[in-house]
């Protein structure tokens, strides 16, 4: 067998000054240093060949360079950006209800600097895999999904996801000697944090016109109630016979106690999902705010076994689209670094034992009870009936042919053109 078709490139975006600034963030404190630190302590950062199958990872690190704000300006509004980047006028605090400053996005210090080093780093793990630098891309302190256009909101001051998706979905170049026109690479966004995405579904939410070509696809799998953070008309399951249903802007709304079982049980309706959509590029949102024991205390979703975190991604990655991994949410800091560094070790194709023990380092006190990697189920019960998930399946026949439908009228009228 040969090695280079069955490698897998692996960026993996990090940098003393994006861990510094991301440590300070109010609602993760620390958690960008326990998570790179703990990446680092298993020795994910060396490249290693797996010579009993054939098969090795190409892993780059790559330090990201700061976003200036023409890149920040691609999606954020100038007044938005004008006002969070000066360092100087950060304490009106009628600009900062205005822009979203207060409550749950307070002024931190280094919030200017927190912002370019994000939004910058998640871009460039976007060109890497543009410029065919890699096939996985990994970014764990971007994902700030509930960023909005004009202002923060939610943990969230910059939308790293949406300016992801803006870079991926520019035309691609022609192949060399190719007489054809650039094409439109499809981006599918597939966000698995406990909260609904609703930074990232509402920019790329439209009404939906059979002219209009679809690029950007977005399906959120979150829990949604009354009164659960964020209220959003998009975030409960769509409605295809309704005229404004966007088939490109998906949720998957989940109940309490979301376990193993019941991620397994929809995960055909993502694969069915990605084979209608046929994406160039899939990113990832991997929020473990729905692990369990985080203190969100609302799923019971576990990192391994089947239909678990780990095992979502490890699909993922199998996907014949460049992959792009970013964090998210995830509020026991410890769980957070344990999942994204599972994570990394199966994005470079050599998953660490679940039951394998932290290593010595500096932060091994904060492991403890168990002292190993996994983070395991509770006993939580898990509220997704089985009438439900059925329903969830009947919706999504009804939504994939209405992909299916937009997909191949755009295909015919980009064959007639």
């Amino acid at each position: 067998m040969n090695y280079q078709a069955t490698s897998r490139r692996v960026c993996y975006v990090v940098s003393n000054e994006l861990v510094k600034v991301s440590s300070l963030l109010p609602s993760n404190k620390n958690r960008s240093l326990l998570v790179h630190t703990l990446v680092k302590a298993y020795g994910l950062l060396s490249p290693e060949t797996n010579s009993a199958d054939h098969r090795h990872s190409v892993l780059q690190v790559l330090p990201p360079p700061p976003a200036d704000m023409r890149e920040l300006a691609a999606y954020h509004d100038r007044d938005y950006l004008e006002y969070i980047l000066d360092t100087h006028d950060l304490s009106k605090e009628d600009m900062n209800t205005e822009y979203g400053l207060e409550e749950d996005c307070p002024v931190f210090p280094r919030l200017a600097d927190y912002v370019r080093m994000v939004g910058g780093a998640t871009l460039s793990a976007a060109k890497a895999l543009r410029n065919e630098q890699a096939d996985v891309a990994i970014c764990w302190d971007g994902g700030r999904h509930h960023a909005q256009k004009f202002r923060a909101s939610g943990f969230c001051y910059v939308a790293d996801c949406v300016l992801a998706i803006l870079a991926l979905r520019r035309l691609l170049p022609s192949p060399s000697g190719s007489i054809s026109a650039p094409s439109r690479p499809r981006i599918m966004y597939l966000d698995l944090d406990l909260h609904f995405s609703d930074g990232v579904s509402h920019a790329f939410h439209s009404v939906p016109l059979v002219s209009q070509s679809p690029q950007v696809l977005t399906l959120s799998i979150h829990h949604a109630a009354p009164g659960f953070f964020p209220v959003s008309e998009l975030s409960g399951l769509p409605d295809p016979l309704n005229p404004s249903f966007d088939p490109f802007t998906l949720s998957l709304p989940l109940e309490r106690g979301a376990s193993n079982a019941t991620f397994k049980r929809i995960w055909p309706i993502i694969e069915r999902v990605r084979d209608t959509f046929r994406p160039n590029y899939v990113i990832v949102q991997c929020g473990v705010d729905g692990l369990a024991g985080d203190p969100q205390a609302i799923w019971n979703w576990a990192l391994g076994g089947q239909g678990s975190l780990g095992w979502y991604v490890d699909q993922i990655c199998r996907w014949e689209s460049k992959t792009l991994l970013l964090g998210g949410g995830g509020y026991k800091s410890p769980n957070a670094a344990r999942a994204w560094t599972y994570l990394t070790s199966i994005a470079l194709d050599r998953p660490l034992p679940l039951d394998a023990d932290i290593p010595d380092h500096g932060a091994f006190p904060l492991y403890a009870p168990s002292f190993i990697l996994d983070v395991p189920p509770g006993n939580m019960q898990d509220k997704n009936t089985p009438q439900y998930l059925q329903h969830v399946e009947d919706v999504f026949v009804q939504v994939i042919d209405k992909i299916r439908d937009r997909v191949e009228r755009t295909t015919m009228q980009g064959v007639r053109s």
